[in-house]
């Protein structure tokens, strides 16, 4: 006797990348940037941030916060004068197109430039998931170690943008950034990747006029 098999993992993937397409095309429309900002937890993501939209202060900005619980993050960044929403994920450990769009909704994005979602933190269910952005920013710090390439494809292979942070500790860490660069790039040829440290400030002027050049091109409707 046969039996239906019926890919569910296939079919969700499906209709969460039509999602995906639908808030693509939104935000285009508006001409506003969205960026899905990734990385374990620790790794800098909302330092990042507080260094970032101060840096792009002639710019409106949004920032969706997702977490399991709490709201630490979003009154960091609310503090900053960004357009903020906290999004509970109910445990999951990672933001889909549709809890993304229904984040965007709620918070707005009338006369916004940028939205950054700071995606739940970990190097592994974000990368699955599309939510219709412009740009997919990864964060790796570097007491995380340069073989983080290797141990997580994926998420190095579908992003454009790596920044890896606290390279302060480079030395104290024994992170080796030509190796880590190469590990990247052996994924992900046309990987932009920018070291800073967000505690410092080293590398964020880099970091800043890289976004700001998106944003600037969203603007004119690119």
């Amino acid at each position: 006797m046969e039996v239906e098999v019926f890919e569910t993992k296939e079919r969700v993937l499906a209709d969460n990348d039509k999602a995906a397409a639908d808030t693509r095309a939104l935000m285009r429309g508006q001409r506003t940037l969205l960026i899905n900002l990734m990385g374990s937890p620790g790794a800098g993501k909302t330092s990042v941030l507080s260094r970032v939209i101060p840096a792009l202060s002639e710019y409106k900005i949004g920032v969706m916060e997702a977490d399991v619980d709490s709201d630490v993050d979003a009154r960091t960044v609310a503090a900053l004068g960004a357009r903020v929403i906290q999004l509970h994920t109910g445990g999951l450990c990672h933001m889909d197109a549709d809890m993304t769009r229904r984040g965007l909704d709620r918070m707005g994005i009338e006369g916004l430039d940028a939205v950054f979602l700071e995606n739940i933190g970990n190097l592994v269910c974000p990368a699955e998931f599309e939510i219709g952005a412009d740009l997919r920013m990864t964060i790796l710090s570097v007491p995380e170690g340069d073989d983080k390439p290797l141990k997580y494809p994926l998420m190095f292979t579908i992003s454009d943008l790596v920044v890896v942070n606290k390279l302060d500790t480079a030395a104290i860490f024994d992170f080796d950034i030509d190796a880590f660069k190469s590990r990247v790039l052996a994924l992900n040829p046309n990987a932009e990747i920018i070291a800073i440290s967000a505690k410092t400030g080293d590398g964020c002027e880099e970091l800043s006029a890289f976004l700001r050049a998106l944003i600037e091109k969203r603007r004119r409707g690119e």
